[in-house]
């Protein structure tokens, strides 16, 4: 059936067009299809960039969505157990971007073409404008994918750092000077450890630290004792705030970017904007996390009294170590799989390089044959992800319970002396 088009004239003498639109067929065979969920196996080497920017560019602009995975096998085959791209991808999600949950189970956040846009261009904004960046972290994560994303958006050559044998202050100086090479302004993002790692190696790698225009810090809390030595070095440091949740950082130095709102409620930081997801990859039950178009934080949070955003702690049991999410929950049962091995519980705690530190206490299966701290590190990272590995280990004859039998996680915090944690039960 043809729309009729017809026009009217209304007393001033201008014709108005009324056009009445033919009745839309309600057959589902002719309903627009969803997008494809295309994995994507991540590298740490520099080939990253030329094997993500394709895939980037195709989710930006109405092709498969893009879902990124670490070449580690058994974690890689976790995630695409948990996501499962063969079924109907939700709407409008151009990403789904891993992050842990409290429990350790993954959460596949949901993010739009339109929301990473507005990320990217918020960033460049509140910098002073687009430029090259160079990748530090890997792409898997949020804040590694957000500088291959501003990359693509602002039309610049990203360089990364070679990571296949971990973060060598060595090669990024190298590979600042190929990013230095043409330009106007030169970003990076980096995780507090990196952070420090790079102030302690000095010469060359601190020479090319403060030959960014702007450093984003990002991934964990930074203490300020780093930012300031990192200033004093003549480091353009900024602090950053966000999440995956958020496409990143969204809060810089304490201040919102263009477009972010913040607020406090019963002291959980909660944000709103365009940068915000939509929700989870097939769990419509956490859908309550972004109520009314806001997202509601597991951060504790103040503004202080020159409006900046003061986050104080998590009420959740997740550590945030090197820019990785730590469900303290899965640290304690891979470690408690260590043979030597029979109960185990991990408390987070603050860390200047870090962000936190995983401290794990292990009651031994064999009290004469207490486990190693070396021997647990390698049995974890030989299960999950590196950041999971705890930096200490403490051999206790029994852990602490709360009254129902639950782990005490804040009476492990006492008992070993580091006060008050970030966790909750």
């Amino acid at each position: 059936m043809s729309p009729e088009v017809g026009g009217v004239k209304s007393a001033t003498g201008h014709v108005r067009m009324l056009i009445v639109a033919m009745q839309m067929s309600t057959d589902p065979a002719e309903s627009p299809a969803r997008r494809a969920l295309d994995p994507v196996e991540v590298p740490l080497h520099p080939g990253v960039v030329t094997r993500m920017r394709t895939a980037i560019e195709a989710a930006l602009d109405d092709g498969p969505a893009l879902l990124p995975l670490p070449t580690h096998s058994s974690v890689r085959a976790a995630l695409l157990d948990e996501f499962r791209p063969a079924e109907p991808l939700e709407s409008d999600a151009a990403f789904v971007v891993p992050t842990s949950g409290s429990t350790g189970r993954p959460k596949g956040v949901l993010l739009s073409a339109s929301a990473v846009r507005a990320a990217a261009n918020a960033t460049h904004e509140r910098l002073g404008g687009p430029g090259r960046w160079l990748l530090t972290v890997p792409a898997t994560h949020i804040a590694g994918l957000m500088v291959l994303v501003r990359s693509v958006v602002a039309r610049t050559e990203p360089v990364a750092v070679d990571l296949t044998h971990g973060f060598d202050p060595d090669l990024f100086a190298a590979a600042s000077v190929r990013l230095f090479a043409s330009g106007t302004r030169h970003y990076t993002a980096v995780v507090p450890r990196q952070l420090a790692t790079l102030l302690d190696h000095g010469g060359a790698a601190v020479d090319a630290l403060t030959g960014y225009d702007a450093v984003l810090v990002g991934g964990g809390a930074a203490g300020d004792e780093l930012l300031a030595r990192a200033r004093a070095a003549g480091a353009a440091v900024v602090s950053t705030y966000g999440m995956t949740e958020t496409c990143g950082g969204c809060v810089y130095d304490g201040v919102a970017l263009p477009g972010t709102q913040i607020e406090i409620s019963d002291g959980r930081v909660r944000l709103a904007g365009p940068m915000l997801a939509t929700g989870y990859r097939l769990r419509p039950d956490l859908s309550d996390a972004f109520a009314d178009g806001w997202f509601t934080t597991a951060d504790l949070g103040h503004i202080d009294e020159i409006g900046r955003l003061v986050v104080t702690g998590r009420v959740d049991d997740v550590a945030v170590s090197g820019g990785v999410n730590v469900p303290l929950a899965g640290v304690d049962a891979v470690v408690v799989a260590h043979p030597d091995v029979r109960e185990a519980l991990s408390i987070a705690v603050p860390d200047d390089e870090w962000g936190h530190r995983v401290v794990t206490a292990v009651v031994a299966a064999d009290p004469t044959h207490p486990p190693a701290l070396d021997s647990v590190r390698d049995h974890v990272r030989g299960q999950a992800p590196a950041a999971y590995a705890p930096k200490e280990l403490v051999v206790v004859d029994a852990l602490p319970a709360l009254p129902g039998g639950k782990p005490d996680r804040r009476g492990l915090a006492a008992q070993l002396g580091y006060g008050p944690v970030v966790t909750t039960r």
